[in-house]
């Protein structure tokens, strides 16, 4: 049998709220995140992933002492992201209770950071994110949040970054984030096809066959979304119901 799908809810996180836009911009309030994340446990959820997205420094200290919070309050893994620049930020998380850390802007600027990371604590712990956004048929990956950006392509860069030691990358179409019309399968077909390592669909779920068709279609190893599970639109345990139902493999 295949290895098991998983469902990872994703809470951007701004001045220790949960927020939610479109397109990465007009943010609305989704509610504290240790509350989500408890309830999201407990729902069998299979993973968290926490993104402080704004990481200024008075923001690092708020997220840190969060990310300890989330750690007492929930028995699933946990991912966070948001400012990793260098080793002593990865340390800073695991030791506040994360499980794995995603960089991404650090990582396109110095992607030595991927070694390092890998070397030090492991590949498992190394989740490359990569915002990226279709233009004339190609996709070139942005910077801080999808404001800037770069001369980097997709299929390259993710690749550039499984050779350096990424345990599993992390894909959001911009194009797709909070609209809510399906994930970019096509395009992660061609990524999971091209590398090793798993890959995180992420970007445009709006109803359960979205969530089948990111991983019938799309390859991708795990779905991740926010408002639609923030805002009770789909409830996990049945999110996994109909997807046992749909031939997916996925733990209950």
């Amino acid at each position: 049998m295949s290895l098991a799908k998983r469902i990872i809810p994703c809470l951007d996180v701004k001045d220790g709220q949960t927020v939610k836009g479109t397109h990465f911009v007009n943010l609305r309030q989704a509610g504290d995140p240790v509350e989500l994340g408890k309830r999201y446990s407990e729902e069998n959820a299979d993973e968290l992933v926490f993104l402080d997205i704004t990481a200024s420094y008075e923001g690092r200290k708020t997220f840190t002492d969060m990310v300890k919070r989330v750690a007492t309050e929930i028995s699933i893994p946990f991912t966070v992201g948001g400012g990793i620049n260098e080793l002593s930020d990865v340390d800073r998380m695991l030791a506040a209770g994360a499980d794995k850390v995603s960089i991404n802007s650090a990582a396109l600027r110095r992607p030595e950071l991927i070694n390092e990371v890998a070397r030090h604590f492991g590949s498992q712990v190394c989740v490359v994110a990569i915002d990226a956004k279709e233009e004339d048929g190609q996709w070139y990956c942005y910077l801080k949040g999808g404001r800037e950006r770069t001369d980097r392509t997709l299929l390259e860069w993710a690749s550039e970054a499984a050779d350096r030691g990424a345990g599993e990358i992390l894909f959001t179409s911009m194009d797709h984030d909070g609209v809510k019309h399906g994930f970019a399968n096509q395009t992660l077909a061609r990524l999971s096809d091209s590398l090793s390592i798993p890959v995180i669909a992420s970007g445009g779920a709006g109803s359960m066959e979205d969530f089948r068709d990111a991983f019938v279609i799309g390859k991708s190893d795990a779905a991740l979304a926010a408002s639609v599970f923030h805002y009770g639109e789909i409830a996990i345990p049945a999110l996994k119901r109909y997807l046992r139902e749909q031939s997916i493999n996925v733990r209950i």
